[in-house]
């Protein structure tokens, strides 16, 4: 095998390798039970929520019948949370796609 073809491979095993070491990514199949938006907080009261948990806020948005926030925590951490859009309870946070936080007795 020439040098060429033997880099070729070793750069394609590599490649799989990362692909298969990545984590997953919360698939965003949480469950609130917000009930209907008008009912549902100011995206402002949210923000300000996840201000108090002292994450810096990378993005809010709509995913289902919860609100998600992308954040870093004060290590430096990307987060993906879950807020109930009524009660602005934390429910679950994710980071690198592994849970690390529940809420005691949430199950959405």
């Amino acid at each position: 095998m020439t040098i060429h073809l033997r880099l070729a491979a070793s750069l394609t095993i590599a490649g799989a390798a990362l692909g298969v070491a990545q984590p997953a990514l919360a698939d965003g199949d949480v469950i609130c039970s917000g009930g209907p938006r008008e009912n549902w907080k100011p995206v402002n009261d949210l923000k300000k929520a996840a201000w108090l948990e002292r994450w810096e806020i990378i993005e809010t948005r709509i995913e289902g019948d919860c609100y998600e926030v992308y954040a870093r925590n004060q290590q430096g951490q990307v987060l993906e949370a879950f807020f109930h859009p009524v009660t602005l309870e934390k429910l679950v946070v994710f980071r690198r796609g592994t849970e690390v936080y529940r809420k005691n007795g949430f199950t959405g």
